[in-house]
């Protein structure tokens, strides 16, 4: 039900700020000649990001994020409904075993995760069913064992049969207010106050959370290294990993793109190879290759050799032969065809592999750093999740994506300036 509710309003401010922007903003706006274009189908130049709905979209997911972790950035009645904090009181029917009946109240106090309260204290009453009292936390549920007191015990026979005069069996469920009870196969209530809609702390901390770890690491460091270093080690394995497997994978794809003979033989293999996941490789890296960086390092490469062969491969598959004929009909010698014919033609598939083969490894580079790893975002993340520091996972990923999309960015600025002709007849 919660999920239904983030995608309805996620759903619902994308329609909503593209209407307001494309509808009312931009009519007011100054327009150019690519915004004239009715024809966008095959035309690259006609779609551009708007940098508006960028802005949006990102403020979009943080409101989302706010909002179902009860956020101090947000005003409250922002918030989606939160866990029940106060007291629950219910009235149990007790049974003996001659029949006999007798109620008695049950007094709980729901108090906040970071806190700590003591079951309150209350008069237990006449009759053989005594009034109990509990204390239960934010998001978590509380057997009260009510005969543990009480005059006639389960072991004399007793059972409860009824949660605020609703009749009850043992896996039956009573709806009362601040939660619910129900009860156990053994007969004992199960108190589960109400959840909510937010996340716990637990499995999404709020941002302000995440923000506040993100500078005591920086201080502080983890694990004995600082988070620049746990960086830059990630940083170094995934761009030595891609370097050698760009520096073979691409002259393997002209190989194979060029030659009958090598197209033949290596086209198994990296077909083969192509949809092996690197996680795979893991144990065998680890026998061949030991636990230390050059495994890291080699599972980099063999996450990006196969990307880039097959990008390469298709840049040459992809050169128009109308234009090399044109270059032959010109006096131009095979070196010359590679040189300004066939390279400059394959580059734009080499540098979308390129983009495609770093994603890949820094997906690759956490279950790199499984192996032994001291140092890297990877370990950072797997060593928080074992001690339930969710906040430190979160940041882990947060920098992965962050530093991620800033190679794509820097990809991009250097396909524009080394391959102008992109797109272009």
């Amino acid at each position: 039900m919660t999920g239904l509710f983030v995608l309805a309003i996620y759903v619902g401010i994308f329609v909503a700020s593209f209407f307001i922007i494309t509808k009312v903003v931009a009519r007011a706006t100054t327009k150019d000649y690519t915004s004239l274009k009715t024809v966008t189908f095959g035309d690259e130049s006609a779609v551009r990001p708007n940098r508006a709905a960028g802005v949006i979209s990102i403020l979009t997911l943080f409101l989302i994020w706010g909002m179902f972790t009860g956020s101090t950035l947000l005003p409250k009645f922002l918030h989606a409904p939160g866990p029940f904090a106060g007291d629950i009181e219910f009235t149990y029917t007790a049974e003996a075993g001659d029949g006999a009946r007798d109620d008695a109240t049950v007094s709980v106090v729901v108090f906040p995760r970071d806190a700590k309260v003591d079951a309150p204290e209350v008069e237990a009453g006449d009759g053989f069913a005594k009034n109990d009292s509990a204390a239960i936390q934010q998001w978590r549920t509380g057997l009260v064992r009510v005969d543990k007191n009480d005059e006639i015990t389960k072991k004399d026979g007793a059972k409860v049969v009824a949660i605020n005069g609703t009749p009850i069996a043992p896996g039956g469920k009573v709806k009362i207010e601040g939660g619910t009870v129900t009860l156990s196969d053994k007969g004992t209530p199960n108190v589960a106050p109400t959840r909510g809609w937010q996340m716990e702390p637990l499995y999404l901390p709020a941002p302000e959370t995440v923000w506040k770890r993100t500078f005591k690491v920086l201080d502080e460091g983890f694990r004995g290294f600082t988070l620049v270093q746990h960086l830059g080690y990630s940083l170094f394995r995934v761009v030595v990993g891609f370097f050698f497997g760009a520096l073979i994978g691409i002259p393997l794809g002209y190989a194979m793109g060029l030659s009958n003979w090598f197209r033949g033989w290596f086209d198994p293999i990296v077909e083969f190879m192509r949809p092996v996941p690197p996680l795979a490789l893991i144990p065998l890296v680890i026998i061949w290759f030991g636990i230390g960086e050059t495994g890291k390092i080699i599972l980099l490469f063999l996450a990006a050799l196969w990307i880039m062969a097959i990008a390469a491969r298709s840049g040459v598959s992809g050169v128009n032969i109308s234009k090399v004929h044109a270059a032959y009909s010109l006096g131009a010698s095979k070196w010359q065809i590679m040189r300004y014919v066939i390279i400059p033609n394959s580059l734009p598939e080499i540098f979308t592999g390129a983009r495609v083969a770093m994603g890949v490894c820094w997906g690759t580079v956490v279950a790199a750093e499984l192996v032994a790893a001291e140092q890297g975002a990877g370990m950072m993340i797997m060593v928080a999740s074992r001690f339930q520091n969710t906040d430190i996972v979160i940041l882990g990923i947060i920098l992965i994506g962050v530093i991620g999309f800033g190679i794509d960015m820097l990809m991009r600025m250097a396909e524009r300036y080394l391959v102008p002709w992109k797109g272009k007849a």
